[in-house]
C-alpha cells in the first residue's frame, strides 16, 4: 500500500488514514479497502493514487481495478442489501460477504449509510477480515461527521486531480 500524505488534514482524518492503513497492514490476504459515503463517493482508500493514475491513463472513462471500482460495487452492494433488508423486513443491514473463486467482497454499515468495504485474496480467512472490519468500524463510526466526510472527500478530489493539499 502506498501511504497517502494527510498534510494538512484535521486530527480526526489523519486516524482514519491511520485505521485504514493498519486494517491493509496488519490483516493477511487484504488487497484494497475503500470507505464510501451513503451517497456513494469514496472518502478514503487503501490507494488513493491508483484511481487518479487510472483517469490519466484511461481518460473519459472510468477507472479499473482501483479504488474507485471498489467503491463503486460496495456502494451498489450497499444499496441492494438495504433494498433487500426492508422487503424481508429484517431491520438494517450489518454486513455482506460474498466468496468467489478467487476472492471476496466485504461490505460492512461504519454510520449515517458510510460503508467499509474490502476486497480479499481467495486465501484470505473471511472471519480473520470480518473481525479486523468490525474493530475499524467501532474505532472510525463515531468519528465520520459529516465535517469529516467532507473533508475526506475534498482529499479524495484534490488526489484524482493531482492538486496538492
Amino acid at each position: 500500500m502506498t501511504a497517502p500524505s494527510t498534510f494538512g488534514l484535521s486530527r480526526e482524518a489523519r486516524n482514519l488514514h491511520w485505521l485504514l492503513t493498519n486494517l491493509v497492514e496488519e490483516v493477511p490476504g487484504i488487497q484494497s479497502v475503500a470507505v464510501v459515503s451513503s451517497d456513494g463517493l469514496l472518502l478514503l482508500s487503501s490507494d488513493p493514487t491508483a484511481a487518479a493514475e487510472s483517469r490519466q491513463a484511461r481518460p473519459g472513462r472510468g477507472p479499473r481495478g482501483s479504488s474507485a471500482d471498489l467503491a463503486t460495487i460496495v456502494s451498489g452492494i450497499g444499496s441492494l442489501t438495504v433494498g433487500a433488508a426492508k422487503l424481508m423486513k429484517f431491520g438494517g443491514v450489518k454486513h455482506t460477504m460474498v466468496a468467489m473463486d478467487e476472492g471476496s467482497l466485504f461490505v460492512m454499515s461504519i454510520s449515517d449509510g458510510s460503508l467499509l468495504g474490502v476486497h480479499g485474496s481467495a486465501e484470505c480467512d473471511m472471519s480473520v477480515v470480518a473481525y479486523h472490519m468490525a474493530l475499524f468500524v467501532g474505532r472510525a463510526g463515531h468519528a465520520l461527521t459529516p465535517e469529516l466526510r467532507n473533508e475526506l472527500r475534498k482529499s479524495m478530489e484534490s488526489d484524482s486531480t493531482g492538486s496538492a493539499r
